[in-house]
C-alpha cells in the first residue's frame, strides 16, 4: 500500500508543528522550506488539517499555524483515514469500477482486505506524540534551534 503525497504532507506538517510545540506559530512557507516542498501543495493540506480540527490558523501580521490539540490526542490512523481519498488498493475494492471477472469467487480480495485492516490497526496504535518522540533530533534535522 502506498500513501498519497497529500497524506504524506499532512503527516509531515503535523510532525513539524508537534516538534515546534503548541506555543509556537509556524508559517506554511517555513514548513515548505524545511521539507523543500511546494508551498502551494501545503496550502490545501493545512486548510484541510484546520477543517479536521488538527491545527488552528492565526491570521494577520505575526500569524501562522499551530496544533489545535495535543500531539498525544492525534491518532496517526485517524489522520490517514481522513486524508486518503480511498483505500481501493485493488480494482474490486471499488464497486463502481469493478470489472474483474473473478471478483465473485476471488479469495485474494479477502486477504488484501484483512491486510488493509491490520495496516490501519497498527497506525491506530500510534499518536503524533509517539512519532515525534525524539524532538531534539528532529529539531536539528529541521534546522531549528532548541530555543526557537
Amino acid at each position: 500500500m502506498r500513501l498519497t503525497v497529500y497524506t504524506d504532507y499532512s503527516l509531515r506538517v503535523l510532525m513539524y508543528l508537534g516538534v515546534r510545540g503548541q506555543d509556537h506559530l509556524a508559517t506554511i512557507q517555513e514548513i515548505a522550506d524545511t521539507y523543500q516542498i511546494s508551498k502551494n501543495h501545503l496550502m490545501k493540506v493545512t486548510y484541510d488539517l484546520g477543517k479536521y480540527g488538527y491545527i488552528e490558523t492565526i491570521r494577520g501580521r505575526g500569524g501562522g499555524i499551530r496544533l489545535a490539540i495535543a500531539p498525544q490526542e492525534i491518532v496517526i490512523g485517524e489522520v490517514v483515514r481522513k486524508t486518503e481519498e480511498d483505500f481501493h488498493i485493488v480494482e474490486c475494492f471499488n464497486p463502481e469500477n469493478n470489472l474483474c471477472r473473478i471478483a465473485p469467487e476471488c479469495r485474494l480480495k479477502n486477504a488484501l482486505y484483512e491486510a488493509l485492516q491490520a495496516y490501519l490497526k497498527v497506525l491506530d496504535s500510534y499518536t503524533l506524540e509517539d512519532v515525534i518522540h525524539s524532538k531534539t533530533s528532529l529539531m536539528q534535522l529541521f534546522g531549528l534551534g532548541e530555543k526557537e
